[in-house]
């Protein structure tokens, strides 16, 4: 390896590092942030719950041709169980940071994360 290969992957190696230090950055300031989980069927707004706020767990039953229970705890939500064909939803499990959805197709069911910043 020559002098400019080696200085080159030292200045890849420290924009890298950066990048990872900003993101983990942002992702502690998250936790300040107030953090809604949205639910959805049939593009109508079934529940926006503070996931900040949520004390004990609870479960949500949706209506529709599925058995669908979603589960809210402190910080997080999933669709604990249903019965439609595939068990996409169940399966992608928590979602904690803004960004995250899950997302039951047979049911017309989207459950996601959104942030209002403080």
């Amino acid at each position: 390896m020559k002098k400019h290969d080696i200085v080159l992957i030292g200045i890849i190696i420290i924009l890298v590092l950066i990048g990872l230090g900003s993101i983990k950055f942002h992702q502690s300031q998250n936790g300040k942030d107030l953090r809604f989980a949205e639910i959805t069927q049939n593009n109508v707004l079934i529940e926006r719950i503070d996931l900040n706020a949520v004390e004990e767990p609870r479960e949500i039953t949706l209506p529709g041709k599925y058995h669908e229970i979603v589960l809210v705890e402190k910080g997080r939500i999933r669709f604990k169980e249903t019965n439609c064909p595939d068990q996409i939803c169940v399966r992608t499990g928590w979602l904690e940071n803004p960004g995250d959805y899950a997302v039951c197709l047979p049911n017309k069911a989207i459950v996601n994360i959104t942030e209002i910043e403080n």
